[in-house]
Parts: structure tokens; C-alpha cells; sequence
């Protein structure tokens, strides 16, 4: 297994635009975070993991503090996420709400307040496959937690992500962004009928353009974007499907034992991905790219059944604008220093 990439790839792809095409990087589906992380040395590495005390989020959040980073975590019960990470060393907990602004802004402040730069913004916490319900202002709520919160937060921790000159925001995405682009008109389902899995599809592919277009307007201040697949894993994320729903995924119980498909991945492979993207050096250079694997992911058709690759609306850059501007409406959050 190699972390090199052959010369001649490299020199093309950072003369320009990041190709979104694997590089490749020598790693693959069944590498684990650990692995990623051999040998690194993060001590003096400020982190921000928002959900990282459950599921992905709490084994990205041990990799990184083993590795020798300082980890701060944004989660909505405090006391939880303190309860779950007390053992891990170089490991601070904040009240973060991503569905209420003003949770949002209280948390970016008190980060603020510390005067220190952000090396690493990894996007993590979300909601998948919810019944239909609304932030304090109307908005649909995998929307809002899963994006909208993201991009808020991003915006108030800018000077932060600009003083370490070499920020990477990392933001989870998913397979599920197949099921649904982002419905620019109707984005909160105001006017259309509420599907769940539609709902999930729209705010995984709005994580994947907000990369795209974040890591444009980045890159001049040394801060650059990704989208990360982490692949199929058996998390709390399944709290909302039923037992039917799950058998459709082919997860099932039996004899009080939960059975998944061959192809769904440990959780310390499935952090593997958010890791390789916050951290290897392969990436140096590059951004904008939706990545799973821990490479960068082929685009694939829009009508693929392919469990892997990246449909095209979900990178498409002027819908990726688009968004930004809408996101900036919708939490009236002007970002004109983000440029």
C-alpha cells in the first residue's frame, strides 16, 4: 500500500483544476482510519468535528486524538458526547445545535473566542431518512441539519479556517446522494410532497456542492473542500427506517444478532475516507472533489445502479453556486468575505 502518487499526476493535476477521477491512491474500501493516519504525527492540529461523539463522528474523533491532534466537538447534548470521549486525551466538548442559528453562532463564537486557527473543519453530524419535520423556522429538517447548519457554521468559523492558511473542511456526504438533486425552487418541500429518501438524496448532494463551490471560493486563503463517502456502515443513522425498510438494504436480524451486506464497512473503515480527506498529503493541492475509499471517486452516469461513483449534478458547479447563494438567503448569513 502506498501514500505516493506517481509524479506526472500529480505535476497535471496541480498545474489546474482538481480532477474529479481517482488519483489513485493506493488505499482502498477496507482501509481503516488508522492505517490512514501511520505514522502521522497531528500534535498542533486544531480540529472541529461536529457530531463527534457517536458513530463516524466518535471514531474520527479517537483517530485524530490518537494521532496526536487537539479535537473540539460540536454536539447537542454536551453531557453525551463528555460521557463517550472522557477516556480520549486532547479532547473538548461545546453545545451545537445545527437546526438553530442561534445554537450556530454561540458555538462559533466561543470558539472564536479562544483567538486560535481551525487546520481542520470536519462536517460530520446529520439525520438520515427523518419523517417529516421543521426547524423554528419552517425549513425541513434533514435539510437544515445536514446542510444549511454546515454551511452556517463554515461562514462564522472563516477567519479561523483562514488563520491556519492550510484549513481543510471536509463535509460528509453520501451514496444516498443519488436519490435526489437539490430542488432549488422547493428545497423545504413547501410545495412539493414530502419523501424522505428524496429529502436524505437532496441534502447529501447539497453537502457534496457545497465542497465544490466552498473550496473555489477557499482556495486563495489555503483552505480547501471535500465531499466524503464513507461508505455503507451499520450506525444510529438507521434510527428512523423500519424493520421492512432495513431488509430492503438487506439488514436484518437474526438470533438477536444484526446481519449487513459483505459490502458494508467496519466503522473504523468507514471513518477512513473523512481522514484521508482532512489529512494525506496526496491531497495537497487539490479540492472540490467527492471522495470515497479513501480516492477520489469517478463521476459516474445520472442513471447508474452503481453502489459507488459520484452522478454529475451532485459536482455540478453553477448549481453549486446557486446553492451558495440560496444558503446565504435561507440562514441570512452573507458571506462577502468569502470570496
Amino acid at each position: 500500500m502506498t501514500n505516493e502518487i506517481p509524479s506526472a499526476t500529480c505535476d497535471t493535476r496541480l498545474r489546474g483544476s482538481t480532477v474529479q477521477q481517482p488519483l489513485p491512491s493506493g488505499f482502498g474500501p477496507q482501509t481503516t482510519a488508522g492505517e490512514v493516519l501511520a505514522g502521522r504525527n497531528l500534535r498542533g492540529t486544531m480540529v472541529l468535528v461536529t457530531g463527534g461523539h457517536a458513530g463516524l463522528g466518535l471514531e474520527t474523533t479517537r483517530a485524530l486524538s490518537n494521532a496526536g491532534a487537539t479535537v473540539h466537538i460540536g454536539a447537542r447534548d454536551p453531557q453525551k458526547a463528555q460521557l463517550a470521549v472522557e477516556k480520549m486525551k486532547n479532547v473538548q466538548v461545546g453545545r451545537l445545535d445545527l437546526s438553530d442559528p442561534g445554537s450556530i453562532d454561540r458555538f462559533a463564537t466561543d470558539f472564536l473566542q479562544a483567538n486560535r486557527a481551525l487546520d481542520l473543519l470536519i462536517n460530520n453530524a446529520g439525520i438520515m431518512a427523518a419523517p417529516l419535520m421543521r426547524d423554528g423556522r419552517g425549513y425541513e429538517m434533514q435539510f437544515s441539519t445536514n446542510h444549511l447548519g454546515h454551511f452556517q457554521l463554515t461562514a462564522k468559523l472563516w477567519e479561523a479556517l483562514k488563520k491556519s492558511r492550510r484549513a481543510r473542511v471536509v463535509s460528509l456526504s453520501s451514496r444516498g446522494h443519488m436519490m435526489g438533486k437539490v430542488d432549488l425552487q422547493d428545497p423545504n418541500f413547501s410545495e412539493r410532497p414530502y419523501d424522505k429518501w428524496k429529502a436524505y438524496g437532496q441534502a447529501k448532494s447539497a453537502n457534496s456542492l457545497f465542497a465544490v463551490e466552498l473550496d473555489r471560493r477557499g482556495q486563495a486563503h489555503g483552505i480547501r473542500a471535500f465531499a466524503a463517502h464513507p461508505g455503507g456502515i451499520l450506525t444510529d443513522l438507521i434510527r428512523h427506517m423500519s424493520a421492512e425498510e432495513l431488509k430492503t438494504f438487506g439488514i436484518y436480524q437474526e438470533n438477536g444478532v444484526m446481519k449487513v451486506p459483505e459490502r458494508f464497512k467496519t466503522v473504523a473503515q468507514g471513518a477512513a475516507t473523512t481522514i484521508w480527506c482532512a489529512v494525506s498529503p496526496q491531497l495537497d493541492g487539490l479540492g472540490g472533489a467527492y471522495c470515497e475509499d479513501c480516492d477520489i471517486a469517478a463521476v459516474v452516469p445520472a442513471d447508474s445502479k452503481l453502489y459507488n461513483g459520484v452522478r454529475p449534478w451532485a459536482i455540478d458547479k453553477a448549481t453549486a453556486a446557486a446553492l451558495w447563494t440560496l444558503s446565504e438567503k435561507l440562514t441570512q448569513t452573507p458571506t462577502d468575505f468569502v470570496t
